[in-house]
């Protein structure tokens, strides 16, 4: 009899029922008085024990450890996780978050699991909240307080609340200077991100997204408010928008530039195409909504509003600079 082939979704069920019963052969040890307990994204209560063999999933995740001054407890990345450049240098790869191995990360021995919201496919997340290690997912909430809640948090998953309280202090400092910043726009640029071309219609962004958020960061208004998420439009849409400046992140592969956006009919119609305003700045940076997001913003409101330059380059941001590893 000829044997059923293996399918992915068997290996991943193999694999969990396999990793279920060394977790009753080998069942987790009550935490320790001076454990750390983090209510996680999905509104568990993780007990973090060690913390010396960590796996980071996420770009900012990754970046606020190595603020923090941890990254020596960094055992495994993901592919998001390239700031600062060393980090996908130094560590092992377990994949882009959203196309995880199970294998990849367990594989690793870590002691404990830091993934962002949204990371993925269910059926690896599946496997790794089987394993005996704590599996903590992280909230991904595009705003000022948001941001600082996730350094925070990520800082007490590590116990090390002092720092994480520093690192908060800083960012909070630059929002600030952000917010000054801001309130010299006199005419807010109605700007439109475009994530890509799928069959020549523009991925663009709608609310509740971090691109959204940046640009409310940066002085500017969102020119598409009708939608939530991201969002493939038709060519009316687009010209109805009446975007000032297009938004595209920088990228190796299947860039955006002004020729080819202004060379798409809808887009050759707008008051940015006029202008030649198009604007494109390193995915994480921008939208990454790290310790850097003030940083970012700035950048952006300068190439918004060239008439900020001067003020801005009084600012040196305090989270590129200050040293919270003490």
């Amino acid at each position: 009899m000829k044997p059923t082939p293996l399918t992915r979704r068997t290996i991943f069920a193999a694999l969990g029922l396999a990793l279920s019963a060394c977790a009753l052969a080998n069942p987790p040890q009550p935490a320790a008085a001076e454990g750390i307990v983090v209510r996680d994204s999905r509104g568990r209560d993780v007990a973090v024990g060690a913390t010396q063999r960590i796996v980071s999933i996420g770009g900012a995740i990754t970046e606020i450890l190595y603020a923090l001054g941890l990254e020596a407890r960094i055992v495994g990345v993901d592919t998001s996780s390239l700031y600062p450049p060393q980090a996908l240098k130094d560590k092992p790869n377990v994949g882009y978050m959203r196309a995880l191995s199970a294998e990849g990360v367990l594989g690793l021995n870590p002691q404990v699991i830091f993934a962002m919201e949204g990371s993925g496919p269910k059926e690896a997340l599946e496997v790794l909240e089987a394993a005996n290690v704590p599996f903590v997912s992280f909230p991904e909430t595009f705003t000022e307080q948001g941001l600082i809640d996730k350094i925070k948090l990520v800082a007490h998953a590590m116990d090390a609340d002092a720092r994480g309280a520093c690192l908060a202090a800083a960012v909070s400092r630059d929002l600030t200077e952000l917010r000054t910043l801001r309130d010299a726009v006199k005419r807010p640029a109605r700007v439109m991100f475009v994530m890509s071309f799928v069959n020549g219609r523009a991925m663009v962004a709608g609310q509740k997204t971090a691109a959204n958020e940046i640009i409310k960061l940066a002085g500017g208004v969102n020119a598409m408010d009708g939608f939530d998420g991201y969002k493939t439009v038709n060519d009316e849409a687009i010209v109805a928008a009446k975007p000032d400046v297009v938004l595209a992140m920088q990228r190796e592969r299947d860039p955006l530039n002004a020729a080819a956006v202004f060379a798409n009919p809808s887009f050759a119609l707008t008051p940015a195409a006029a202008r030649k305003s198009f604007v494109a700045m390193d995915g994480l940076y921008l939208l990454g909504f790290g310790p850097r997001t003030a940083a970012a913003a700035r950048d952006l409101a300068v190439s918004l509003y060239p008439e900020l330059a001067d003020k801005a380059a009084g600012w040196k941001p305090a989270a590129l600079s200050v040293d919270c590893r003490k």
